[in-house]
């Protein structure tokens, strides 16, 4: 007389794996919400910043051993028949995967772009922030450039970052760069007409961090307007390279309306 299937030995093994898999789901899913909390709870003035960005280390590699267990049981539960441990294995291991991806190509990100936070187009007389330096915190990084050593590795990492010079009046460029700094998404701090400065805050999606831009427009000779920009984080060392490419952004944006 045969064994009930659940008594088999395939089928402990599949039942088992099916346990595995819907164990994997739900860590896969706490593990993938602890991610977003440790932004959260930053934007809530809960910890520091150093401390979600710190704790994005343990959702990895909790996200790494979830993913290996869910590789383990949607193997045993193909081998052994059991449609169930192969869709909860294969859900379980898209979440962790996903979840193990973002700290570990921010990671990466890290490692590829230099460690500065203040990019300027001009780095030897930069653009000045007048509004965002009363909005900084005490423990927020100064407004005050931050200096040579900044500049030459700046150079070295984002030489494409230059001054934008445009064959358009001022008060043109003035304007339109007010409009691409708005749809950028940015929110206007000032747009002083007579300095023909403006200024403005981009605030990251998770952690709320808070860059801030100001774009200096200077007549030159011979017709030419000439654009400057700087962006600088509030927190952290490294920006993940997120202020040269606002930077990148805007000068684009800005050339395809006015032109070289």
């Amino acid at each position: 007389m045969s064994k009930p299937h659940s008594l088999s030995k395939d089928g402990r093994v599949a039942d088992a794996a099916w346990a595995i898999g819907l164990l994997c789901v739900v860590l896969a899913i706490a593990d993938a919400i602890a991610g977003l909390f440790a932004g959260i709870g930053y934007r809530l003035d809960l910890w520091d910043y150093r401390d979600g960005i710190g704790a994005l280390m343990y959702v990895f590699w909790l996200a790494c051993g979830t993913a290996a267990l869910a590789s383990l049981a949607t193997i045993l539960g193909a081998t052994t028949g059991r449609t169930g441990a192969v869709a909860t294995g294969l859900i379980a291991l898209l979440i962790a995967g996903i979840t193990a991806y973002i700290p570990w190509s921010l990671r990466q990100t890290v490692r590829r772009v230099p460690p500065i936070h203040d990019i300027s187009t001009d780095t030897v007389n930069p653009p000045r922030y007048v509004r965002a330096a009363g909005l900084r915190k005490k423990t927020d990084h100064s407004t005050t450039y931050d200096g040579p050593e900044v500049a030459a590795l700046q150079s070295k990492g984002y030489p494409d970052i230059q001054s934008i010079l445009l064959h358009a009046p001022a008060d043109k460029v003035f304007e339109t760069s007010r409009a691409v700094l708005i749809g950028m998404g940015l929110h206007l701090l000032d747009a002083d007409p007579t300095e023909r400065r403006l200024e403005a805050t981009d605030t990251s999606l998770l952690f709320g961090f808070e860059d801030d831009m100001v774009v200096r427009i200077l007549e030159e000779p011979g017709g030419i307007t000439r654009v400057d920009a700087r962006s600088k984080s509030r927190v952290g060392r490294s920006d993940l390279g997120i202020n040269a490419g606002r930077i990148r952004l805007f000068a684009a944006t800005l050339r395809k309306k006015l032109g070289p």
